[in-house]
């Protein structure tokens, strides 16, 4: 008995319910069947079963466009997409000899398409029915993984079904539940594993089974059996970037859809077409011999349907009807592609719905059926999930069956949106205010733990991303690949464990551990005191950072292998800040410790228990911090100057051994044609001015090196009747600049980066570009405050229009906001330069009647923010207007500049 795949596509599919014309699609029915009063078997992802009585008349069964149904039929193992709403003229057979029958078969539902990261899905519910589906994968050894990994898998969804580790529940549910094939080999590997997820949510813990299953070679794969031409046996299947070839369960190729022209099959042959230029043009076509023409037609379907999914913009349209004679198939992908789902969810918005992990299939097929046997409206909740429900009432559901324009499927295809829930959520968030504790120690302990998180996922840029990088292509020599990774890997496996301690320490402060530990855990200095005892060993390491960045700068210049994969990787999502800004991260972070710690210390009285450790936790930090101090300072500079010495054509040998960045920022310089804009970077011995260039990076092109020995600066606003006009002059040439008090750059008046917007290249995001567009200027020192208040955690954020709020995790640094939909998430959906913004309290005009909430504006950019406390409003605020408020030339415009040696203003400005 095989397995057979198939999509149920039926009232409000996704495609329909966007706009999408109806498709009658395809049918297993034998023309002339009815289908009045059919009865069919459904079994969920949990697998529970279910009859349901179809009636074409009355109602239609949906799947979402991400998923399908699994027919148990002979012989066959394909994926289909079946509408019942057709007449029998329409009701053409797909399975020759296999017409549907109730009584005989078995309908799955299961995943259809496998994006690339399930973990960005949007939805919790969605990722929960993922993670279901990766459970059902590994059983059946469809998930094919090291008897290692499918322990760490089969840990993860214990923790999901019963919570925290207890050896009793953990053997008993383990007995009971088959999760793997070899499970009594590995069941104490199982237990050990689960012992280490304390505290871990449900949901994280699917997040984490997704990050892990994404990563195998076997994810998403569903075999096809074919030979080659020689005759030799050989699997294929179908994935988000083409086509695969496995011999047994070894990948032996892959196909990406760039480098394939068409697609076809004839009878039992199914044909690649290359491009002339990746086999040449004697051999620009594959085939392979299925064992029947039904099955070669099914798999080229389904090819179809994954290359129209995940590469095509918009959906395909039908081809227009020949009134004699058609030739090749007229099939299509009926539904909205991919990129179309996440741009309609992001501008229509999508409400969560509210699920019971344990009974997904009787709120599935109650909501969209209406018409269920007794089973389904009596669902059994675990022991475990019973004590959190989550379930639909009957009322709401069957309502949303007769309600046009209602929130789509839970069970939506999978895409990443930046839609957030409105009234749900906020119920969500006071429940957790009132659930959570409300000490302000807490809260500070909370965010050490917070930006941990976002500390050690800038390390992984360096320690996964770059790494794995330079070894794919071979790019950097071992002595320098030693020299790197040496000193950056163990301060990476530190962090690791000192996040583990602090996540289990604040689920225990929280009470959210169902561990039964006993004990005064509403405490952190202890484990700050522990840790930053240890951290003091890698003092080594640190001090080495320096050779590591002027190593690799070198390198860089040297080799241009490296250049190209260094320049390359900073264009990677991933990759949101300057690559070499997260080799500063480790001793940064350090100064991050010691202020929190200091924050910690005067809150608590000299009489808290907690005081005397977090005292000594402050005392250790701060000789590691003193030691390191200078070394902080220099490389800083060196950083920014390398980071300017990529951005700007036209300067060689930026990082002089002895040169100093002090400022940069936008002024317009008189030129025959009037004030221009221009870039000014200012060093301790030059003046640079330069102007945006039109390169792929947005590079500036330097126009003029001014050096500053003998420089004088005069005030000269009569002299050419320009506001905030001034006059330099060098021993090369005289230039007249002015400040403008405007706040945004012609440039940028039409431009959306004020607003918060997709995510870019991070050069769009540096500090340089900011001041090109929002005509101010930023000083080292002000750099160096920004590192002291880099700052993370969740908020809810609201449009000024909108009517809801969306919960998203948010990171400060670099004068930036960045905008992510999890803590997991490896790089940011959006961000917001904050140079310009003003930030303040609501006013009784914006109509916000909430506590903790914050105003950011630009200009007509409006946007709130709400906290979770009045500890972390107040963080927030303290350091976004440390950015914001950043002092440019606009707040000095009005100072009167007399004749004055630069040389001298250089100096007062570091």
């Amino acid at each position: 008995m095989g397995d057979v795949e198939g999509s149920y596509r039926v009232l409000q599919t996704p495609g329909t319910r966007l706009g999408a014309q109806f498709n009658a699609g395809i049918s297993t029915l034998e023309p002339g069947q009815s289908l009045s009063g059919l009865q069919i078997r459904v079994q969920g992802l949990d697998d529970s079963q279910e009859f349901f009585d179809v009636d074409v008349s009355v109602s239609r069964l949906t799947a979402a466009q991400s998923f399908c149904c699994v027919s148990q039929i002979p012989f066959f193992l394909f994926t289909l997409l079946i509408s019942l709403k057709f007449g029998p003229q329409q009701a053409a057979s797909y399975l020759a000899g296999y017409p549907l029958h109730a009584s005989n078969t078995l309908f799955r539902l299961s995943v259809k398409f496998f994006p690339p990261d399930p973990g960005q899905l949007q939805e919790e519910y969605t990722r929960y029915l993922f993670s279901l589906q990766m459970k059902r994968d590994l059983m059946e050894s469809r998930l094919i993984c090291t008897e290692n990994t499918g322990a760490l898998l089969a840990s993860h969804l214990v923790q999901s079904e019963i919570g925290d580790y207890d050896d009793v529940a953990d053997g008993d549910f383990l007995r009971n539940n088959k999760l793997l094939p070899y499970q009594e080999k590995v069941q104490e590997r199982i237990m050990e594993l689960h012992r280490r997820h304390l505290g871990q949510t449900p949901a994280e813990s699917d997040f984490q089974i997704l990050e892990i299953a994404r990563k195998l070679e076997m994810y998403g794969v569903r075999f096809h059996p074919a030979a080659d031409r020689e005759g030799t046996k050989i699997n294929l299947a179908v994935a988000h970037m083409g086509l695969q070839v496995f011999q047994g369960n070894t990948k032996i190729n892959t196909f990406n859809w760039s480098k394939i022209r068409k697609l076809s099959f004839k009878r039992k042959r199914f044909l690649i077409k290359l491009h002339p230029e990746v086999h040449g043009p004697h051999q620009d076509t594959l085939e392979f011999m299925m064992a029947s023409r039904d099955q070669c037609k099914i798999f080229w379907k389904i090819c179809v349907e994954y290359h129209s999914f995940f590469r095509l913009f918009d959906q395909p349209q039908p081809k227009s009807k020949t009134i004699l004679f058609t030739r090749g198939s007229s099939f299509r992908y009926s539904g909205r592609t991919q990129k179309q789902l996440v741009d309609y969810v992001r501008e229509n918005g999508a409400k969560r719905t509210p699920y019971q992990r344990c009974v997904f299939p009787h709120i599935v097929y109650t909501l969209f059926i209406g018409k269920t046997n007794s089973a389904a409206e009596s669902p059994q909740l675990s022991p475990y999930h019973s004590k959190d429900p989550l379930c639909l009432s009957p009322s709401y559901q069957m309502s949303t069956l007769s309600l046009p324009g209602q929130a789509p499927s839970p069970l939506q295809s999978p895409i990443l949106s930046e839609v957030g829930s409105n009234a749900r959520l906020e119920e969500d968030e006071e429940g957790r205010r009132k659930r959570y504790p409300t000490d302000k120690a807490y809260f500070i302990a909370k965010e050490i733990l917070t930006t941990e998180r976002t500390y050690l996922k800038d390390l992984e840029v360096i320690t996964v991303w770059f790494r794995s990088a330079v070894i794919k292509e071979n790019a950097m020599p071992e002595a320098l690949m030693t020299l790197l990774f040496s000193n950056i890997d163990p301060i990476y496996e530190f962090h690791r464990g000192f996040l583990k301690e602090l996540d289990q320490r604040l689920a225990l402060w929280e009470g959210r551990s169902n561990a039964h530990a006993k004990g005064d855990f509403q405490r952190i200095g202890d484990v700050m005191l522990r840790n930053m005892c240890a951290l003091k060993e890698f003092t080594g390491y640190l001090q080495k950072h320096d050779e590591v960045l002027t190593e690799l700068e070198k390198a860089t210049k040297r080799l241009k292998k490296l250049e190209t994969v260094y320049k390359e990787f900073e264009l990677q999502k991933v990759c949101y800040l300057p690559l070499n800004t997260f080799l500063l991260k480790p001793i940064q972070r350090l100064m991050h410790y010691k202020l929190i710690l200091e924050r910690l210390c005067k809150h608590y009285s000299p009489a808290h228990r907690d005081h005397d450790d977090c005292k000594e936790a402050l005392k250790e930090v701060a000789e590691i911090a003193t030691q390191l101090q200078s070394s902080l300072i220099r490389l800083e500079n060196f950083q920014k100057l390398t980071e300017l010495q990529r951005d700007l054509i036209g300067i060689e040998n930026l990082t002089a051994p002895g040169r100093e960045f002090i400022r940069e920022g936008c002024l317009y310089k008189l030129t025959k044609k009037g004030l221009q804009q221009r870039m000014f970077f200012l060093f301790s011995d030059m003046l640079l001015y330069t102007s945006k260039g039109v390169t792929a990076t947005n590079q500036f092109k330097v126009h003029g090196q001014l050096p500053l020995h003998g420089m004088i600066v005069e005030e000269s606003e009569n002299e050419w009747s320009v506001p905030h006009c001034f006059t330099i002059y060098s021993a090369q040439r005289t230039i007249v600049v002015a400040v403008s008090l405007e706040q945004e750059s012609e440039d940028d008046m039409n431009s959306s980066r004020t607003s918060l917007d997709k995510q870019t290249h991070h050069r769009a995001n540096t500090t340089m570009h900011v001041c090109w567009h929002r005509n101010t200027s930023v000083s080292m020192s002000d750099h160096s405050l920004a590192v002291e208040n880099q700052l993370s955690g969740y908020l809810l954020r609201k449009f000024k229009n909108s009517n809801g709020w969306q919960k998203l995790w948010v990171v400060f640094t670099n004068f930036c906001l960045f905008f992510y939909k999890t803590h997991q998430d490896d790089f940011p959906l959006a961000s917001l330069p904050l140079l310009g913004y003003t930030v303040s309290t609501p006013e009784e005009c914006d109509g916000i009647h909430k506590e903790y909430v914050f105003k950011l504006q630009f200009k007509s950019h409006v946007y709130f923010f709400r906290a979770e406390s009045e500890y972390t409003f107040e963080r927030w605020m303290e350091v976004i207007k440390s950015a914001a408020s950043t002092a440019g030339w606009a707040s000095g415009a009005s100072h009167k500049l007399n004749s004055v040696s630069f040389s001298t203003l250089a100096v007062n400005h570091r």
